[in-house]
């Protein structure tokens, strides 16, 4: 059939766009901006058209594409079948012996960790994950042969009520997606309704160090923790640095020996695992002939912030660490502001560059956005070594002040990475 994506270039959306294109369909789609995603997106056959094509038999949407809109409408009044993101697949969730992972944080790299330990114990699984993996020939999905999906379950929206999971993990809770959520109680029991979609037979699998995600009830759940003998031996052997990352091992581990993974075939896939696509993702690089360490990062909600840059100065105890940070969504600065005033008041980090607030298009309060901004996020954190930087003078500050064999950190979910991507090259 023929499918038409709208927002195909998604971090979610592109991989199910790939789902299609491996099942043989014709797959069209439309998306604002160029990225390396819609370009590996034209490699493997899709055809870029704002235009819905004719004999469309069905419209998948990003969960940001207003469902009312004028383009849904009248496709619907033609007898197209419209879908968003989620809903398309949580249908495809039914197909399979799904493994959903779900939590305000890790999801990709358990996912991807979980991922990798199915495919080396020969379970081929298929992957739909929200990061790309080299293991994956740098892309965010794997077309297994299997009964098996591995899939990341995003609570954004409520997404990851239309999954059907036959094991299911929950990595952590914390206060988050505030433009969908009323409370941290909203949340709480929007997770306990995700885990009513798990089969009866079925598994969850609980982070026990995390108060929030150990209070979900299921009659078959599981819990891991930093404080099991694992966690020292996977300390050592991890190519990727923090305890968070020590902590979503042991998710990836605790769910694979519910399907009867071996513990030895889990514990050399994680040694093996490079680490997702923006997640802690090391480059080497120089500028002005003067080499530095470059790490891009994904982090965004200020747990995610303090945990990698613990990491950081764990990995590189010695070194000057720069951070440039852009705040993702007004909305989450707002809300999560003392919180990220209180991050980088703690961090051992010698300079800390915030650009300005990344808008996200169709979530953003105008009311929210004239009461928060970077300028006042650094008033407020009041440190010598944090100060307001506008992103378009970012490569001449470094170019200015790194002498040689500093790190310097691009963390954000919006388009910081391209400040990265262009000092990589």
């Amino acid at each position: 059939m023929k499918v038409h994506f709208i927002g195909i270039g998604g971090i979610g959306i592109s991989a199910l766009a790939q789902y299609y294109l491996s099942q043989g369909h014709a797959v069209t789609g439309f998306d604002l901006a160029r990225s390396e995603i819609t370009d590996l997106l034209k490699k493997k056959g899709a055809v870029f058209t704002e235009k819905i094509p004719k004999e469309t038999s069905l419209i998948v949407h990003t969960s940001a594409f207003p469902k009312n809109s004028p383009v849904l409408s009248k496709a619907k009044g033609e007898g197209i079948e419209v879908k968003s993101y989620p809903e398309a697949l949580g249908d495809l969730s039914k197909n399979y012996f799904c493994l959903a992972v779900s939590g305000t944080h890790g999801k990709s790299t358990t996912t991807s960790m979980l991922a990798l330990i199915l495919e080396k114990s020969g379970l081929d699984p298929t992957v739909i994950v929200g990061a790309k993996l080299k293991e994956f020939k740098n892309s965010n999905f794997r077309l297994g042969k299997s009964k098996y999906l591995v899939m990341e379950a995003d609570e954004w929206n409520r997404s990851f009520l239309n999954y059907w999971p036959n094991l299911a993990v929950i990595t952590n809770i914390e206060s988050e997606h505030m433009d969908t959520y009323k409370d941290l109680e909203d949340i709480l029991q929007t997770y306990q309704a995700f885990a009513g979609k798990i089969s009866s037979d079925g598994v969850l699998v609980l982070n026990g160090d995390d108060k929030n995600a150990s209070s979900i009830k299921f009659p078959n759940s599981v819990a891991y923790s930093l404080e099991q003998p694992e966690a020292k031996k996977l300390e050592t052997s991890l190519k990727v640095p923090g305890k968070h990352n020590v902590s979503n091992a042991l998710a990836a581990l605790t769910a694979a020996r519910q399907i009867g993974i071996p513990d030895n075939i889990s514990f050399e896939s994680l040694a093996a695992f490079k680490g997702a696509w923006r997640r802690f993702d090391i480059k080497k690089t120089a500028l002005n002939k003067k080499s530095f360490t470059l790490i891009s990062d994904y982090g965004h909600h200020p747990t995610e912030i303090e945990q990698t840059l613990l990491a950081a100065r764990e990995k590189y105890p010695k070194k000057k660490i720069f951070c440039i940070f852009q705040p993702h969504q007004h909305q989450r600065t707002y809300y999560l502001f003392k919180d990220f005033v209180r991050v980088f008041s703690e961090a051992d980090i010698d300079q800390v560059l915030i650009t300005d607030i990344y808008d996200v298009s169709g979530r953003e309060s105008k009311e929210i956005k004239r009461k928060v901004n970077s300028k006042k996020l650094v008033r407020h954190i009041k440190k010598e070594n944090v100060a307001y930087l506008d992103k378009k003078n970012l490569k001449a500050y470094l170019k200015k002040n790194l002498k040689g064999g500093e790190v310097a950190l691009i963390m954000g979910a919006g388009d910081i990475y391209e400040s990265a991507v262009d000092l990589a090259k």
